[in-house]
């Protein structure tokens, strides 16, 4: 085995000399801070970071505090080489929007449902694979893993892997927190304020119990300005003369003639989440430890973090005309989300000797649901579906859609991982089980519609005869949901796996691993228009899809001298298919579509990965330098079927992406730490991606992968002066940015735009004492609109036709946190 020290943690002198030689030796002449060593687990075994041979980060529990980060958008940015569409908190459990390394093909309107085909990166809330998006808080370390990691990780990781690591009960003695954020954001009428505590508890030399509980409170920023006055049925208010009136206490003449009432929802987006976790450890032997954890988290958030850019809509010189200011929404409800999350989870270890033996029970319940404005749906794109379905004599129409999901899942893996030693062969090998239960739902509402609809019984009033639920069903009480979606899929999964390093020589060190998988997926889904009572929805033909398969990896590595190594690495990745349940039109099927048997299912998609790379260390800083290439076989795009909208993936044919990595970490003097992060990422389709079910091309070969910038570079800078003896001052500054990026695949669609680069500026000021310390600081100073998502005017715009009485505009630009100027403080006991 390597006698070669542990490397120590990352960075590089200069990013542009770094990528073009693939070689740093050069040490700084003055003297310079030493840096400290990062352990891993990503490798199922402790390593130091710069002992693995490929491309990962990693960012400490008190770097994460430091920087006053407790997002993931937040820390993702500090992470080099790593996108993310930044939607808030709105909805944050729901679609896991995170890219590495630019495989991406889905848009960035995506966000309000829970999507067919999974994420192209995986995250682990500690063993557990779980996009949870849990608050940052009481965290050891969070792990960054560029690239395939299908061997370990299996389905989903196609571009990488996020892991985040928990802090541990101690035995060792007492420990216990408080922190407290306040901070004003640029648009806000009031203010956040961030609480949670953290208690360890020895039970004994071998046990202890650690506990955290913590709340965001935020008020929002974006002002819904043309928002209707509803009642408590959620109905827009009549508008009388001076007065506003409930539909229900109005006469059926002013129900039916005249229009809505407005108001003026200011700082609408505001957040509430209450979040607890706990943590019981026992060592019974020296061989055997246990640990039983539990965390919850409940999100309520008012609306979403999103702008309207430009008009209304109406003509010029008209009075209903306005235009929609730096932080104004267009809509005209609201689009509040709640979510609840619930893992509980029983890690056992058992010590052999030879080998170490994990297993790694876990159980989730991960639910949340979310409303949306529709009304843009229903009148832009060419679409007056208000006007062509409803005519023109509604005067408030409302259009909500009702989006959630509801996940169950046990794990159950089984770990057998070889002891340190002098051998010249490490080993592991494991067990992966997962059981989900999934239901995912949408209801479209247009609440008002009955009383309307009612009004119009027996007034002979010029509108009512051409308002088609009235002509179609004189008298009957409408359940004004006019869509109802619901798919039932329950996914099982068996995996084999293992890795195997061979150390050839004291410097040559060859890894090759395997994963075998099998799984199966169930759809059964729902599809109906209940507009009336008494309509039943229809039942969509159940179907399957089975999947088995082999993945692989390989890897060889060179220690350069102790400090430095080379390594090339190829690997494989993939993402599960599935079954879309959509009814044929050629069996008469309800709400049959034309060819269906092309979209019944989606197959898995594969990448192949080849990488190489160097990394080293000096006592003053670390570097890692890495190319690579991915060749991405069938992608899957989430869609919607032709004619009834049915939610489903499809593949398309190939992609591929290649650029550069560089990250550089270390010390300018002995208290002046720099970190920088450079990534340069071309991804394109290579094959024409064509919708299988209307042979139409959706984007042609060539065409840019959505949400991916060209060029990333984060970096941070901070310093440390001794103001006396236990007493520091720290000042830091740091910088983000992203080059321009593409909301969807194809630029020519609707929901195609592009979105423009940015610069997000962070600095914070520190006094640091031995048990407290007192931050002030700033985020995203220039106060850039950040915008990484959206749903473009073409798609989703105002109403160009006065005549359906829609005076709102429902395009939303996902826009970043504005500049926010905050306190901190925490104090240990």
């Amino acid at each position: 085995m390597s006698s070669k020290k542990s490397f120590q943690k990352n960075t590089l002198a200069s990013a542009v000399v770094a990528a073009t030689v693939m070689s740093v030796h050069a040490v700084p002449s003055f003297a310079a801070g030493m840096m400290e060593e990062v352990i891993v687990t990503a490798t199922a075994r402790k390593q130091s970071v710069q002992d693995i041979p490929y491309n990962i980060s990693a960012m400490q529990g008190d770097q994460l505090s430091a920087q006053n980060i407790n997002s993931e958008a937040d820390l993702l940015r500090a992470m080099s080489g790593v996108s993310v569409v930044d939607r808030g908190y709105r909805n944050s459990g729901t679609v896991n929007s995170i890219i590495i390394r630019g495989l991406n093909v889905d848009s960035g309107a995506n966000g309000d449902i829970s999507l067919n085909a999974v994420p192209t990166v995986s995250t682990y809330v500690d063993n557990t694979p779980l996009y949870a998006n849990f608050v940052l808080k009481d965290i050891e370390r969070v792990e960054v893993l560029r690239g395939p990691q299908g061997t370990l990780y299996g389905s989903g990781a196609l571009g990488g892997t996020v892991r985040y690591i928990s802090n541990k009960p101690n035995p060792a003695g007492f420990e216990a927190s408080v922190n407290g954020d306040f901070s004003q954001t640029d648009g806000s009428d009031g203010n956040n304020i961030n609480v949670d505590f953290m208690l360890n508890v020895p039970l004994s030399d071998k046990a202890a119990v650690r506990a955290s509980v913590g709340k965001i409170d935020n008020d929002g920023v974006v002002d819904y300005i043309n928002a209707y006055q509803l009642n408590e049925f959620g109905e827009p208010l009549v508008a009388v003369g001076d007065n506003c009136v409930s539909p229900r206490a109005a006469t059926d003449a002013q129900v039916l003639n005249n229009g809505a009432c407005y108001k003026n929802e200011k700082d609408a987006d505001d957040v509430e989440i209450d979040y607890a976790k706990v943590a019981l450890s026992f060592e019974p032997t020296d061989n055997l430890s246990l640990l039983l954890s539990y965390q919850t988290q409940e999100d309520e958030i008012g609306a979403r973090r999103a702008v309207t850019t430009g008009n209304n809509g109406q003509p010029v010189g008209s009075p209903l005309r306005f235009d929609y200011g730096e932080y104004d929404s267009g809509q005209v409800l609201l689009e509040p989300s709640s979510r609840e999350v619930d893992l509980l989870s029983l890690d056992v270890e058992v010590d052999f000797g030879f080998a170490t033996l994990t297993s790694n029970t876990s159980s989730y319940e991960h639910e949340g649901k979310g409303d949306s404005d529709n009304g843009g749906l229903w009148v832009s794109g060419g679409r007056d579906w208000i006007s062509g379905f409803y005519y023109e004599g509604w005067p408030r129409p409302a259009q909500r859609a009702e989006r959630g999901y509801e996940d169950e899942t046990i794990i159950q893996e089984f770990r057998l991982v070889s002891n340190d030693g002098s051998g010249s062969i490490d080993w592991l090998a494991g067990v992966f089980y997962l059981d989900q239960e999934m239901t995912v739902y949408q209801n479209s509402w247009n609440p008002g519609m009955n009383e309307f609809a009612q009004a119009c019984v027996g007034t002979g009033s010029d509108v009512c005869p051409d308002f088609w639920p009235s002509t179609f069903y004189p008298g009957a009480t409408l359940t004004e949901r006019d869509l109802e979606y619901r798919r039932d899929v329950t996914f099982e999964e068996l995996a084999v796996y293992g890795e195997l390093t061979y150390h050839i020589t004291e410097q040559l060190h060859i890894t090759a691993g395997l994963r075998w998988f099998d799984n199966e997926s169930v759809n059964d889904t729902i599809m109906g228009f209940p507009l009336v009572e008494g309509w039943v929805s229809s039942e969509v033909p159940q179907a399957k899809q089975k999947e088995d398969d082999v993945l692989k990896k390989i890897n060889i590595a060179y220690d350069i001298n102790d400090n430095s190594m080379v390594y090339a690495t190829y690997s494989e990745g993939f993402r599960r298919g599935g079954a879309n349940a959509i009814p044929s039109l050629a069996n008469g099927d309800n709400f049959g579509e034309p060819n269906s048997d092309s979209i019944n299912f989606y197959e898995k998609d594969n990448v192949e990965n080849y990488e190489l790379g160097i990394k080293g260390q000096t006592d003053s800083f670390n570097y890692t330098v890495s190319a690579f290439y991915v060749d991405w076989q069938d992608p899957q795009l989430n869609a919607t079927s032709a004619w009834y909208g049915f939610y489903m993936a499809v593949n398309g044919e190939s992609a591929a992406t290649k650029g550069i990595e560089v990250e550089l970490e270390g010390y300018l003097t002995e208290s002046l730490h720099y970190r920088l992060g450079y990534t340069y990422v071309n991804a394109e389709l290579t094959d024409d991606f064509v919708n299988p079910q209307t042979d139409t091309v959706i984007a042609e070969d060539g065409a840019t992968l959505p949400g991916t910038p060209e060029n990333v570079i984060s970096a941070s800078l901070d310093n440390t002066w001794a103001l006396s003896d236990g007493l520091d001052l720290v000042a830091r500054v740091n910088a983000y940015y992203q080059s321009e990026s593409e909301n969807f695949i194809d630029d020519k669609s609707v929901l195609g735009e592009t979105h423009d680069g940015f610069v997000l500026w962070g600095a914070s000021a520190s006094v640091v004492a031995d048990n407290w310390t007192v931050t002030l600081y700033g985020k995203n100073l220039g106060n850039e609109e950040g915008i990484t998502g959206s749903f473009p005017e073409a798609y989703f715009g105002a109403d160009t036709g006065v005549f359906e009485n829609w005076y709102g505009n429902s395009n939303r630009q996902m826009i970043s946190q504005p500049r926010t100027i905050g306190v901190s403080a925490a104090y240990k006991f």
